[in-house]
């Protein structure tokens, strides 16, 4: 060794790992974590169908953060949430998820939204009574008239081309334990509880249930990805707050 060589500290060699072995490591540890913040967190999904429209456009890509119903939590009224297809309420286009093994593959690990998932707004919790509807057009849950003007697609409404065969005089519940009754923004073109309700082509019309059961939400949409043009954060509507207890 020659004078001007400085030995490593502790007389010691140091290690340093190959460029490819390095790459490989943090790889698996983006993957672990991504899976990770999928399994527990927060998840990517995209809007199946127009049902929430204009709020949520087919095909946008938005975010789901698990947390707020974790320890007891259950979804309140207002919210939008993301929910597992109770049962023929998608059709198959709509079900369908990635078909290549790369887009299934990140899918799995939380990197591109999922299909087989529905996304409504909950009107109506466990207990609740939802009638349709007031002079005005409103919804009414525990008697309370709901303003929805702020983010329904036609105004205050709660009949559409969907579901305009049940009238403008059905109610739904009391919402049973466990359960919940949800609708699209866009009441016209939402296939959601009041549809399964009293809709003839509903595939559980008078046989079956339009509740979606709590175990199957996935968790609360919180944020409109994609397109970066319309990104925001969402909030409950503040009328909901109004509603009493059942």
């Amino acid at each position: 060794m020659s004078a001007d060589e400085t030995p490593p500290s502790g007389g010691r060699r140091t290690h340093v790992l190959p460029l490819w072995l390095e790459t490989v490591l943090l790889l698996v540890v983006a993957v672990g974590l991504a899976v990770l913040i999928k399994s527990f967190f927060a998840q990517a999904f995209y809007v199946p169908s127009r049902s929430m429209e204009p709020g949520l456009v087919k095909n946008d890509r938005i975010l789901v953060e698990k947390p707020s119903y974790w320890f007891g939590g259950t979804p309140q009224r207002g919210d939008v949430v993301v929910f597992k297809d109770p049962g023929g309420w998608l059709s198959g286009v709509e079900d369908a998820g990635p078909s290549n093994p790369i887009g299934k593959a990140m899918v799995k690990i939380g990197l591109y939204p999922a299909g087989g998932h529905l996304v409504k707004r909950v009107i109506g919790v466990a207990g609740d009574t939802i009638h349709c509807c007031d002079q005005q057009g409103r919804l009414l849950v525990n008697g309370h008239p709901l303003d929805e003007s702020a983010y329904l697609a036609h105004g205050p409404r709660c009949a559409g081309p969907e579901i305009d065969q049940c009238g403008r005089d059905w109610t739904a519940g009391p919402v049973p334990p466990g359960h919940l009754f949800v609708m699209g923004d866009n009441r016209g073109d939402s296939a959601d509880s009041a549809y399964h309700l009293c809709h003839p082509r509903a595939p559980f019309c008078g046989r079956g249930s339009p509740f979606v059961p709590v175990s199957d939400v996935v968790g609360k949409v919180v944020v409109l990805l994609w397109p970066s043009d319309r990104f925001h954060v969402l909030h409950r509507p503040a009328d909901f707050a109004g509603v009493p207890a059942s």
